[in-house]
């Protein structure tokens, strides 16, 4: 073969595997430092191992194409072939994916790995609901309990919420905080440390592990261990995106999901604490709350649920007993 043919043919099986290359661009609005970025990385390594590089992945992380908010819209349209979002995200097209911020109803790591389990009546209800919109659930990302911020001074019992303005990241969450006497603002991830540096809200509401990814310790001074809710994360894909794979590929790439969803699962009480000696380490003070002071918040959250029952009906209700409210 002369120079020129070998050449030729070299530059045709390069266009070929070229042109078999699928790109899969995910949208994250947390640092690649942080733990749901790490374990799209490992997604990643994953899903290009198993295809053989058939699949291109491209993680744009802290929101540098999309918020948290604007990620359901962006994967349904098509805009985008993936992304992660916070699963309340869906509360508009799908009210029942906020059963995970019901006050202390998933109370154990039992009940969340029994409620996030595939097959599940509660994960599959969701899942139904929100692949109506264009977009499917492809994994969950486990963020762990929900925690309040402060400056100043912990958030102890409900009195303590009284009049402040609170940070939110969902409809159900700002329930809570109306029914406890406080005003929630829907503030995104990526947009809280400002909120919280320049005083427009006075409280915070998020993950622990958001506190060490965020340095949220350099402008708030106290973690209240409230564990009123789960945060769950979910990676979605494009449907129509999706459905364009071959099955052997599709395979291959839900393979990769599952080995990258039980890594984070498994690793989320070790996540947690490292946030917490992390944080303690920069100089805030973590708070637990007492029996009584649980009680307190106990007490005011039955609108939260009566709203919930009132938005999703039948649906609602069943998991809700799946849960075993």
């Amino acid at each position: 073969m002369n120079t020129f043919l070998g050449t030729a043919l070299g530059l045709t099986l390069m266009a070929s595997a070229a042109s078999a290359t699928e790109k899969m661009r995910i949208s994250l609005q947390l640092p690649l430092k942080s733990h749901l970025g790490q374990n799209l990385q490992l997604f990643e390594k994953e899903v290009e191992a198993r295809t053989g590089g058939a699949i291109d992945v491209e993680i744009y992380d802290s929101a540098t194409l999309y918020k948290d908010k604007e990620v359901p819209a962006a994967v349904g349209s098509g805009a985008i072939e993936a992304g992660v979002a916070s699963l309340t995200r869906y509360v508009g097209d799908a009210p029942v994916v906020d059963v995970f911020y019901m006050p202390f109803l998933f109370n154990s790591e039992d009940k969340v790995r029994a409620a996030v389990a595939e097959g599940s009546p509660i994960r599959t209800a969701i899942e139904t609901e929100v692949a109506k919109t264009g977009g499917q659930i492809l994994y969950w990302q486990a963020y762990g309990g929900a925690v309040m911020l402060s400056q100043g001074g912990p958030i102890k019992t409900p009195e303590d919420l009284k009049g402040k303005k609170v940070r939110v990241f969902g409809k159900t969450l700002g329930d809570f905080v109306t029914a406890a006497g406080g005003a929630p603002t829907l503030v995104s991830g990526s947009e809280q440390y400002l909120a919280y540096q320049r005083g427009t809200v006075d409280v915070g509401m998020t993950g622990v592990s958001g506190v060490k990814s965020r340095k949220l310790w350099e402008v708030m001074d106290t973690i209240t261990v409230t564990n009123h809710a789960d945060i769950e994360f979910v990676v979605v894909v494009n449907t129509d995106w999706w459905n364009g794979l071959s099955p052997e590929i599709q395979s291959q790439i839900a393979e990769a999901a599952s080995i990258a969803q039980e890594d984070v699962r498994n690793r989320m009480s070790e996540i947690e604490a490292e946030a917490y000696a992390a944080a303690r380490d920069n100089g805030m003070t973590v708070v637990e709350l007492s029996d009584e002071d649980l009680a307190a918040w106990k007490a005011v959250a039955q609108p939260v649920y009566d709203a919930y029952l009132a938005a999703t009906g039948d649906v609602g209700k069943s998991i809700l007993a799946a849960a075993g409210n």
